[in-house]
C-alpha cells in the first residue's frame, strides 16, 4: 500500500499568514479601542469654551468671603495682542498653527516613534488648538484614550472656527500663574502692563510665552526672597527658581530665533535681561489674603489650578472674620515690632507671622504669614517652609519655645516625672557639648515647674537626655512636630537647635493638644467643598489622634500656666487662665511666643526673611504683646474658663530640694505644694537635709584645729558643685578645712576662701530677663 506524502506548510506562507492574523486582530482590537475612546467622548459644545465659573469661599459662618478666579481674567482680541508676544508664543508652542488643520503630522510621527520606544506616552504633539481642546474639554491625564478624543474634538473645532479665533480663545484662556487666567491679566499681573496701551519688550513677551508649559514651577521664584542670609540657604532657593524660569524664557527666545521671527542680536541682547521681580506685580487686594491665600495652595493640590480657577467650586472654611482682622491689625501695627526699616525688596524687616486655631476642633480661625500682603499666594511665613536648592524644606527656629514639646512633655509622659520633680541646675557636659544657661547662672536643685517659669536651660537638656532622644522625637511627631532629627540635632534641640526649623501653624497645633486634654487634631481651615450645582466633592474631617495621657497635657499647661504668671511670658497675661512659653534664639534672630487658653490657641513669630540679629528683642516682648491683643479682643464677652483637671491628678506636699516628701530636717521654707500624677506622689522621706557640723569660719568640714564649730542642716549629695551654684552654701561641704593648723590660721590657705562674685544676669533663652537667682546662703522657695 501505496504511503500519502505529508504536506508541510512553507516558511513565506506560516509568516504571511502569522502576519495577517496579527494585523486581522490589531485591527479589530484598535476599532474596539477606538469605539472606547469615543464611547465617554464629551460631546462637542462651542459654549464651552465660554464657561468661566470663579470658586466661591465661605468663612465659617457660611457667609462669602470672596471670589477667585474670575476676578483675573480680561479678555482681549487677537488684533490688540502685540505682534511680538504672538510671535513668542507660535514659535514656542505651534510654529506650523497656520499652516496645518489641527494636527501637526510632522510632530505626531516624532512623538509616535518616542513613545513606542519608550512603551508609554513621555512626548506630546500638542498644537494650540489640541491645547485650547484639552483646557475646554478634556482631563489633564497622558493617556491614549484621552488623545483620541483630543484629536476628534481638535478635527471639529479647526471645522467651526478660523485659525485667528482659535488663536484668541487660547491666549485668553491658559493658565500663567499666580492666579492670572488669559495673556492680558498675566502681563497685568507680571509686568503691571496693559497689552492694550503698553508696549512689550522681547524678553518680556518670551518670558509670558514661556509659562503656560509649567506656570507654577517657572513663577515660584517670585514666591521666595531673594536675599542672601547668612547661611546663604534662602538664596540658593530662590536661585535655582530663578534660573529654572530664565533658561525657560531664553529657549522660547531661541525658538523665535530658529522660527526667524528675531535675529541672534536681538536674542542675545534679550538673554542678558534679568527676568520680572515681585515688586512689578500687580498689587492684589482680597480681604483675609494670607488665609485666602492657604486655602488657595490647599485646593490647587487637591483638584489642581483649572478646576479652583474656573470649576466654580464652593469651598467653606474656618475662617473667624473678627479674629482675622483683629490678628491682621495687631500684625500691621508697627510698634508691635522692633524698628523696622523697608529692605531692597520694599518689605519692613523684621517680619512676623501668626495662626490662631480652635485646640479642640482644629478650626484655623486665623492667618497672617506677613506684616503687608502684596500679590495673590505670595510667601505665607505662617504656614510654608522655604524650599532649598536641595529641595529640602525649612523653616525657623524655636527656641525655647520647643521645650515643652521636646523635653518637658516627653520627661511627664514616659519617666513619671511631674511639676515637682527635681533637676540639679549646675554646669555639666556632655561629651562634647556644654551648654549654659543664658543668664550666666546655676540655680541648682530646682523643681521642674520653676525650671520651665524661667526657661533653665541646662535643665531641658537634662530631662532631653534623661527621655532619650529618640522617644523625645517620637513625642514631638506625634503633636506635628515632624522635621526634628536626633542624630543630625542631638541634645541641642532642647533649647530649639533645630536644623530644619519649624513654622506657626505646626507649633499651634502642637500646643493645641496641651490644651485639648492631649489629644492632637490636625489644624486645617477647610470643611467643605461642593461643585457649583451644590454636589459635595469633599467634606473634611478633623484628623486627631491621643498623642500623650491627658494627665500629661495637663502638668504642662499647669506649669505653662506659672510661666504666664510669674515668669518669662507675663507679658502675654489677659486676666484669664492662659498657658504659653516664650522662645528666643541666640542673638534674637528668631522671637516666639506660643499659647493658649481653653478656647484659643495662637502661634506668634517675628524675624528677618533673612536670619538676623534682633538685639534687646525676646519672645517675651512683641511676640507676646501681639499674643495678648489678639487674643483679649478676640474672647472680649467671652466667659473665661480655666482648663479642665482630668481624674488621675492628685496634690501633695515635698521637699523642694530632694523632691521627696518632707524630713524631720525640712526646712519650712523648702515645703512645696504641687500636682503629681496619681501613683507617682513619692513615699519615700527626704534624705538630704542632714544636720552636720561645720567649721564657723570656712564652712567646710571641721579639723581638730577648728576653733568654733557650729551645727546646720546642710544638703548632703555625693557630689560637688562650684560656688557660682546659688544654692552652693546650702550644700554640705566635701573637703576638711585647711584655713586652720596647729599654728593658727595658716596665711597660704586663705585666698582660696574667698568667694568669686556673683555673675551679671542678663537675657533668658526663652526671651526676657527672668528673676535673679538668690546667692550667699539663701537658696530659691518653691512655687
Amino acid at each position: 500500500m501505496a504511503r500519502k506524502k505529508s504536506r508541510r506548510l512553507r516558511t513565506g506562507r506560516l509568516a504571511f499568514l502569522i502576519v495577517a492574523f496579527l494585523v486581522l486582530v490589531g485591527g479589530v482590537a484598535s476599532l474596539g479601542y477606538f469605539a472606547y475612546a469615543v464611547a465617554d467622548m464629551p460631546a462637542w459644545n462651542p459654549e464651552s469654551l465660554e464657561t468661566l465659573l470663579p470658586t466661591s469661599i465661605y468663612d465659617k459662618d457660611g457667609n462669602l468671603v470672596t471670589r477667585i478666579g474670575a476676578e483675573n481674567r480680561e479678555p482681549i482680541k487677537l488684533l490688540e495682542v502685540p505682534n511680538v508676544v504672538r510671535d513668542a508664543f507660535l514659535a514656542t508652542e505651534d510654529d506650523r498653527f497656520y499652516d496645518h488643520h489641527g494636527i501637526n503630522f510632522r510632530s505626531f510621527g516624532r512623538a509616535l516613534y518616542r513613545n513606542v520606544l519608550a512603551g508609554e506616552i513621555r512626548e506630546g504633539f500638542s498644537t494650540i488648538t489640541m491645547q485650547l481642546v484639552k483646557l475646554s474639554y478634556l482631563s489633564p491625564d497622558r493617556t491614549p484614550k484621552r488623545k483620541i478624543q483630543e484629536v476628534i474634538l481638535t478635527l471639529q473645532m479647526e471645522r467651526h472656527f478660523t485659525k485667528d479665533e482659535i488663536f484668541e480663545m487660547y491666549l485668553n484662556k491658559i493658565f500663567f500663574g499666580q492666579g492670572a487666567y488669559g495673556i492680558q491679566s498675566a502681563a497685568q499681573t507680571y509686568l503691571g502692563k496693559d497689552l492694550k496701551t503698553d508696549e512689550l519688550t522681547l524678553d518680556e513677551a518670551a518670558f509670558l510665552a514661556g509659562l503656560p508649559q509649567a506656570p507654577s514651577s517657572y513663577s515660584s521664584y517670585l514666591d521666595e526672597t531673594p536675599s542672601v542670609g547668612e547661611d546663604n540657604q534662602v538664596n540658593e532657593a530662590y536661585q535655582k527658581k530663578y534660573d529654572m524660569a530664565l533658561n525657560r524664557r531664553n529657549t522660547v527666545l531661541l525658538r523665535m530665533k530658529e522660527a526667524g521671527k528675531i535675529t541672534e542680536e536681538q536674542r542675545q541682547e534679550a538673554a542678558a535681561k534679568p527676568l520680572p521681580t515681585a515688586d512689578k506685580m500687580q498689587s492684589v487686594s482680597y480681604p483675609y489674603p494670607y488665609f485666602v491665600d492657604y486655602v488657595t495652595e490647599k485646593l490647587v493640590e487637591k483638584y489642581g489650578a483649572d478646576m479652583v480657577y474656573k470649576g466654580g467650586l464652593k469651598v467653606y472654611t474656618t475662617l473667624d472674620p473678627k479674629i482675622q482682622k483683629i490678628a491682621e491689625n495687631a500684625m500691621a501695627n508697627k510698634n508691635n515690632f522692633p524698628s523696622s526699616p523697608v529692605d531692597a525688596n520694599g518689605l519692613p524687616q523684621p517680619q512676623g507671622a501668626a495662626v490662631f486655631m480652635e485646640p479642640g476642633t482644629g478650626y484655623l480661625r486665623a492667618i497672617v504669614g506677613g506684616r503687608e500682603h502684596k500679590q495673590q499666594r505670595q510667601l505665607n511665613r505662617a504656614t510654608q517652609y522655604q524650599t532649598l536648592a536641595d529641595g529640602r524644606k525649612i523653616g525657623r527656629q524655636p527656641g525655647s519655645s520647643i521645650k515643652p514639646i521636646i523635653a518637658y512633655g516627653p520627661a511627664i509622659e514616659y519617666k513619671g516625672m511631674g511639676p515637682a520633680s527635681i533637676i540639679d541646675d549646675i554646669p555639666q557636659s556632655f561629651g562634647s557639648y556644654s551648654p549654659r544657661n543664658a543668664d550666666g547662672s546655676f540655680r541648682g536643685l530646682i523643681p521642674m515647674r520653676t525650671a520651665l517659669i524661667h526657661s533653665v536651660n541646662i535643665v531641658a537638656i537634662k530631662l532631653l537626655n534623661q527621655v532619650g532622644l529618640n522617644q523625645a522625637v517620637k513625642f514631638a511627631s506625634g503633636l506635628g512636630i515632624t522635621t526634628l532629627d536626633a542624630n543630625k540635632d542631638g541634645l541641642a534641640m532642647a533649647l530649639g537647635g533645630v536644623s530644619t526649623g519649624v513654622i506657626p501653624l505646626d507649633m499651634a497645633g502642637a500646643y493645641g493638644a496641651f490644651a485639648n486634654r492631649g489629644i492632637y487634631v490636625q489644624p486645617h481651615a477647610i470643611t467643605k467643598v461642593e461643585t457649583s450645582d451644590g454636589t459635595v466633592l469633599d467634606e473634611f474631617k478633623p484628623e486627631q489622634h491621643q498623642a500623650m495621657k491627658a494627665t500629661t497635657a495637663y502638668l504642662v499647661t499647669d506649669m505653662l500656666k506659672s510661666a504666664v504668671q510669674s515668669g518669662t511670658g507675663s507679658r502675654a497675661n489677659i486676666g484669664r487662665p492662659v498657658a504659653g512659653k516664650t522662645g528666643t534664639t541666640d542673638e534674637g534672630k528668631d522671637i516666639w511666643f506660643v499659647g493658649y487658653t481653653y478656647n484659643l490657641v495662637g502661634a506668634v513669630w517675628i524675624g528677618h526673611d533673612s536670619p538676623k540679629k534682633m538685639p534687646q528683642s525676646y519672645g517675651g516682648m512683641y511676640p507676646a504683646m501681639i499674643f495678648k491683643e489678639v487674643m483679649s479682643k478676640a474672647l472680649a464677652g467671652t466667659p473665661a474658663k480655666d482648663f479642665p483637671r482630668p481624674s488621675g491628678i492628685t496634690s501633695a506636699t515635698v521637699d523642694s530640694k530632694s523632691g521627696l516628701l518632707p524630713g524631720p530636717n525640712t526646712p519650712a521654707d523648702h515645703m512645696i505644694s504641687d500636682l503629681f500624677v496619681t501613683g507617682t506622689v513619692p513615699t519615700e522621706v527626704d534624705n538630704l537635709h542632714q544636720v552636720m557640723e561645720v567649721c564657723a569660719t570656712t564652712g567646710e568640714l571641721p579639723n581638730e584645729y577648728c576653733p568654733d564649730r557650729i551645727t546646720k542642716v546642710l544638703l548632703k549629695l555625693p557630689y560637688s558643685v562650684p560656688s557660682n551654684v546659688a544654692d552652693f552654701a546650702l550644700r554640705a561641704p566635701t573637703q576638711t578645712c585647711t584655713l586652720h593648723t596647729v599654728d593658727g590660721i595658716d596665711p597660704s590657705a586663705a585666698e582660696k576662701y574667698v568667694l568669686p562674685e556673683q555673675p551679671d544676669s542678663g537675657k533668658e533663652n526663652g526671651g526676657e530677663k527672668p528673676n535673679q537667682p538668690n546667692n550667699g546662703n539663701s537658696w530659691l522657695p518653691g512655687t
